[in-house]
């Protein structure tokens, strides 16, 4: 016990619990993580749909699925860049495909979602899963740098590729966004009197780096309806085709999240919770 006489050890005592020491992860008790830029949050239980339920995206699941499970036996993987439409499911994608993987291996593998806002603690992070004797699929959900900043896309290029600090032989990055080059571009870019494709090139090469770069597109609707039709069926749920077609007209979008949304409303009509 610290002697409370002593005025040094009751300073010590005060700033001890003013900065406690920092906790330490379990990184190998959980299937997923949250890593807020300084600390891990375990995740007890990983929220993802059975894949058989991502429909109108085969081919995108077929890829992201085998990417992941080479990950987590421990083989040659890739690292991913999920883009295009919202609402299309790239995160549900990812997080399915974890989830599948856990359950064909279990323990070998595990989800770590990054804030987007926590990209400068990355290296930390990598720093410790890099210890671990798992495999990690570190995740970035809708990335995109404001105009002007350099800095974050220099700083991911150089975690995928080259760079001092790039992740571990154990950890594979994926990341979702809305655009193919991650960075915005502008039309006032090729006009740049002097070299005037080199920003415009800089910011594609950040996707380049990506071994997976799948994009995603907004279904037609065949897709849609298939989409609810297997919602409805894995619930049980009976559901009118041209209600459905309204619900997306409605909301401009033919998209997986319209689909879901329908399905919710129909759920909740049905007295279910969801």
């Amino acid at each position: 016990m610290t002697d409370q006489g002593d005025p040094l050890a009751r300073i010590a005592d005060a700033l001890e619990r003013l900065s406690p020491p920092p906790t330490i992860t379990d990184w190998m008790g959980f299937p997923a993580y949250v890593w807020d830029g300084r600390r891990a949050r375990a995740v007890p239980v990983l929220d993802a749909p059975a894949l058989s339920l991502l429909r109108g995206v085969d081919r995108q699941k077929s890829l992201v699925v085998d990417n992941v499970a080479r990950l987590a036996a421990g083989h040659a993987a890739h690292d991913m860049l999920l883009w295009g439409s919202r609402g299309m499911g790239k995160s549900a994608l990812i997080r399915a495909s974890i989830l599948n993987a856990q359950q064909s291996r279990p323990g070998s593998l595990a989800l770590v979602q990054v804030a987007t806002d926590a990209l400068e603690g990355l290296s930390g992070l990598f720093a410790e899963l890099g210890r671990q004797e798992r495999n990690f699929l570190t995740y970035i959900d809708d990335l995109g740098f404001a105009d002007g900043d350099s800095i974050g896309p220099r700083h991911l290029r150089s975690w995928l590729e080259g760079g001092v600090e790039a992740r571990p032989a154990n950890v594979r990055l994926a990341v979702t966004s809305n655009r193919r080059a991650i960075v915005a571009r502008h039309s006032n870019e090729q006009d740049d009197p002097l070299n005037p494709r080199d920003v415009v090139d800089d910011k594609l090469a950040l996707a380049d780096r990506f071994g997976l770069s799948i994009g995603f597109h907004a279904c037609n609707q065949d897709d849609y309806l298939a989409i609810i039709s297997g919602y409805a069926e894995e619930m049980g749920l009976s559901w009118d085709e041209s209600e459905a077609l309204e619900w997306a007209r409605r909301r401009g979008a033919r998209s997986g999240r319209t689909a879901w949304q329908f399905i919710t409303e129909v759920a909740g009509r049905a007295g279910l919770r969801i």
